[in-house]
């Protein structure tokens, strides 16, 4: 399957074909949602704090533009590029990852390393991994087929998961650390793991548990265990560890079935804490209702379907478990934000994709998102073939 573009086309760096315009739609349209939201949900926030209505909007949407060019870009590179950096790039993001937790907090306020800090820039190297993750594991995958059966091989696959989750999850950040979790295992298993050796899954999780116990000492136990209690009980503390999931409910329960309308939301001002990241959609909920909030679901389901068709018609095996993986990630991340939102899971931290306010993410995201076209543009070449 594919052999021809394979062979002609794998020592060219620019890829051929047409891109996939239902998945760019579903892209740009999201994209451009989400960037109206931020500036309904963040405009009163920033103005309190910064003394500028635009702080947000504005340099989201130059990082929008930038990442819109880079999605361009990588969806013009051939895709198998990556393949080749992944080695190098998964060592250079765990490196990151050890000099993160070595070095003390870079940003002033907070109590964990999650961020490197250089001339008012910052960003996670956390972002980075979960891409270095998917590009790795779809590499070996994809080149050692006849070994998804052997248990040696296997484990090898998982301690790749298991030594970045566990990096993560000393900063702590508990929602990065469930992503690349989830979307390893996934990933070996559409790679065609073996039933026989799903004890190699077992092994791995036997490795997180003594990673969680090593890591007691550095208070992520009661970290993680504060946020389990009060998303159990909320109100057991409202003014403090529980305000921002009460307030949140409050939002998506005003909002009703139509919604307040767009710029109408009252819980932005001021209630919920930092309506622009992480629970900017229990604001979509107040000013959209249900009936908006259900179509932004829908949109990022219809995204994962066809990032999923694209990875299926992909010319060859790393170019399918490369767009699903980067796809799934997409859909993963938005089903969990939402669970936290509406207090279905724990708080962990976790953004809303083309939504939440982040350079660093944006940029990232709309970069992965130019790879599943560029595996589009070789199944189209594929198809006219």
């Amino acid at each position: 399957m594919g052999k021809s573009i394979l062979k002609n086309k794998n020592n060219s760096f620019w890829q051929q074909g047409s891109l996939d315009i239902t998945f760019l739609s579903f892209v740009l349209i999201l994209l451009t949602i989400g960037l109206v939201m931020l500036f309904s949900a963040g405009y009163a926030y920033s103005l309190e704090n910064y003394g500028s209505s635009y702080k947000f909007i504005l340099k989201q949407l130059a990082f929008a533009a930038g990442g819109l060019v880079l999605m361009f870009i990588t969806s013009k590179i051939n895709y198998q590029f990556w393949r080749r950096i992944s080695v190098p790039l998964f060592i250079g993001t765990t490196a990151l990852l050890i000099l993160l937790l070595i070095l003390p907090p870079m940003v002033s306020g907070m109590n964990v390393k999650r961020w490197f800090a250089i001339g008012g820039f910052s960003f996670q190297p956390s972002e980075i991994s979960k891409f270095a993750v998917i590009i790795l594991l779809s590499t070996l995958i994809a080149a050692n087929q006849k070994k998804m059966n052997n248990l040696k091989f296997v484990f090898s696959l998982f301690a790749i998961v298991g030594v970045t989750c566990f990096f993560v999850v000393m900063e702590p950040h508990i929602s990065a650390t469930l992503l690349i979790g989830i979307i390893g295992v996934v990933l070996i298993f559409i790679g065609g793991l073996n039933i026989k050796v799903v004890i190699g899954g077992l092994v791995s999780a036997v490795g997180a548990v003594i990673a969680v116990v090593v890591t007691q000492s550095t208070g992520f136990i009661g970290y993680g265990g504060d946020r389990i209690k009060y998303w159990l009980d909320p109100w057991a503390d409202p003014t403090g560890e529980g305000f921002q999931t009460i307030q949140s409910l409050l939002a998506i329960g005003s909002g009703g079935i139509l919604g307040r309308g767009i710029g109408q939301s009252r819980q932005k001002y001021l209630w919920v804490p930092e309506p622009h990241n992480d629970f900017i959609f229990s604001i979509v909920c107040e000013e959209l209702g249900l009936v908006g909030a259900l179509l932004i679901i829908i949109l990022f389901a219809l995204l994962v379907w066809r990032g999923f068709t694209i990875g299926m018609r992909a010319p060859d095996k790393f170019g399918s478990l490369l767009a699903i993986g980067l796809t799934f990630q997409v859909g993963l991340q938005a089903m969990l934000n939402i669970w936290v939102v509406t207090n279905t899971v724990p708080n962990t931290g976790i953004g809303l994709p083309f939504f939440s306010y982040g350079g660093t993410s944006l940029l990232i995201l709309l970069a992965e998102m130019g790879i599943v076209l560029s595996v589009s543009r070789a199944s189209n070449i594929e198809k006219v073939k």
